[in-house]
């Protein structure tokens, strides 16, 4: 086992469960092909949602050379937007976060499209969002 795969955190009583999805964009769902472009991360004891994307357009365009890049983008900013909440994320915005990431991975046919929910232990999820964007999307 490498070191990327080991979960990080403080003592083991510090450490929460939390869940975890990648985005996946799916540019032409007949075809099944997808490229990893972000994650989603839910930890129900510290009330955090959080969302980090990063979209790598030459992948996306070997795929399909007519992808939607622009639209693409938009729809992984309106993840993000949903899981700050607020008014910007509309009327999910007034949910609270465990029911924003219900929403947000609920199987759906788009272009950008969850990936099955896993679990781990972390004392901070938004360092761990940064980590599994690194491990999982970049």
């Amino acid at each position: 086992m490498t070191d990327r795969h080991i979960i990080r955190g403080g003592p083991r009583g510090e450490r929460e469960v939390f869940e975890y999805a990648v985005l996946r964009v799916v540019p032409r769902v007949e075809r099944g092909e997808c490229i990893n472009a972000g994650v989603l991360v839910y930890c129900r004891a510290k009330a955090y949602v959080g969302a980090r994307t990063h979209l790598d357009e030459a992948r996306l365009l070997a795929l399909d050379p007519v992808a939607d890049v622009a639209g693409v983008r938009a729809a992984l900013r309106a993840v993000e937007g949903v899981c700050a909440g607020g008014p910007a994320a509309g009327q999910a915005g007034r949910d609270d976060p465990g029911r924003r990431f219900r929403w947000l991975i609920a199987p759906r046919s788009a272009i950008v499209q969850p990936g099955p929910v896993h679990t781990g232990l972390t004392a901070d999820p938004a360092a761990e969002t940064e980590r599994l964007l690194d491990l999982l999307v970049r």
